[in-house]
């Protein structure tokens, strides 16, 4: 994809000739297990992977995180974002001609993209709206949720058992647990590359859980392979004595690496591996590594999605749709304003691509 969410001609039709009743049938795949992704992932060990919170000042980061406190470009500025990152709404029919003859296949962030971002992390409820969009895309198209949120609990807020789901930031993946259309068996797709680190994890989950008591609002979420602080019921006093105790526990852990993201502090595992990992693993699993006939379309809307939106670009394939109201950097190509339009984007999608659900 360029910088440019525009498609010109040349690049919207490609020479694959279109597959029978595209979008309709998916391909069937080998069984991939555990151990090939525990493999490349801790082969791939990188402390300084991006979004690491390491020098300077956490609180400046926790600020950052605000909308109160973010600085949104406006008027030319904003135009300008808008220009790069257009509407997908808007540019439907385009998204539709660069995926013309080829297999899409969908992935979506939940938090601020199926479900609006709330104050208690376990009333983010989707609408029954969303998931008849949802239902109706995966009828027609291979579709991941990748969420941040442990597998089992995205699974219990989508309740879509036809789907893949990615938890802990994609550090475990498992396919779809009832019949559909790809016929996957739920032991197919297998891929939890942090299974080392679960002793430390729950060990720094109780200690954390321990110390935010002090911290009125504070709130410690086990998302299985990762940790979640959230803080955004917190004080804005309090925030620098939660991000002091944060690392203070974090100290004695060099294997756990802390990243930021809406309002929320991260601990997982220092091992290579992201939600971008996650969309190579999956792709290729479903047996489209390196093909040239498969669109992917990546929905999120916080910092660690960028990491999926980076490897679509370095793919030049597909797209990726940052769900914002506020210009903000990112590598996605699209924009969608909030989780209304990206319901709307999906039923115009199925609609657009001459499929019936």
């Amino acid at each position: 994809m360029t910088n440019h969410a525009a498609f010109a001609a040349e690049d919207a039709v490609t020479a694959v000739p279109p597959p029978a009743q595209a979008g309709r049938h998916f391909s069937s795949f080998p069984p991939r297990r555990a151990r090939d992704c525990r493999k490349a992932a801790l082969g791939r060990m990188d402390l300084a992977a991006s979004g690491v919170l390491r020098g300077g000042s956490l609180l400046d980061s926790m600020k950052a995180s605000s909308p109160r406190h973010a600085k949104f470009a406006a008027g030319a500025d904003h135009e300008d974002w808008m220009e790069k990152h257009p509407s997908a709404l808007e540019w439907i029919e385009a998204v539709v001609a660069a995926a013309k003859g080829k297999q899409i296949v969908m992935f979506l962030d939940y938090d601020g993209t199926l479900s609006p971002i709330v104050e208690d992390p376990d009333s983010a409820v989707m609408t029954e709206e969303m998931r008849d969009a949802v239902r109706s895309v995966a009828q027609h198209f291979p579709t991941a949720i990748v969420s941040g949120r442990s597998r089992d609990k995205v699974l219990n807020f989508v309740k879509l058992e036809e789907l893949y789901y990615a938890g802990s930031h994609g550090m475990d993946i498992k396919g779809p647990t009832t019949v559909s259309n790809h016929k996957a068996k739920a032991d197919e797709v297998l891929c939890q590359p942090a299974t080392d680190f679960l002793p430390v994890i729950q060990e720094v989950y109780e200690t954390l859980t321990a110390k935010m008591e002090a911290i009125p609002g504070a709130m410690v979420e086990n998302n299985k392979f990762c940790l979640s602080v959230h803080f955004r019921c917190v004080d804005e006093e309090e925030w620098d004595a939660l991000g002091k105790e944060v690392r203070a526990v974090l100290e004695g852990y060099p294997d756990l690496r802390l990243t930021k993201g809406r309002k929320v502090l991260e601990i997982r595992p220092s091992i290579k591996w992201d939600k971008g990992n996650a969309l190579e693993f999956l792709l290729e699993s479903l047996g489209y590594a390196g093909r040239g006939d498969v669109f992917p379309i990546y929905i999120g809307d916080d910092r660690t999605d960028e990491d999926a939106f980076k490897v679509l670009r370095n793919m030049g394939q597909g797209i990726g749709i940052l769900v914002t109201k506020f210009a903000k950097e990112t590598t996605a190509s699209y924009s969608l304003r909030e989780p209304a339009e990206v319901k709307d984007f999906l039923r115009k999608l199925v609609m657009s691509t001459g499929t019936k659900g």
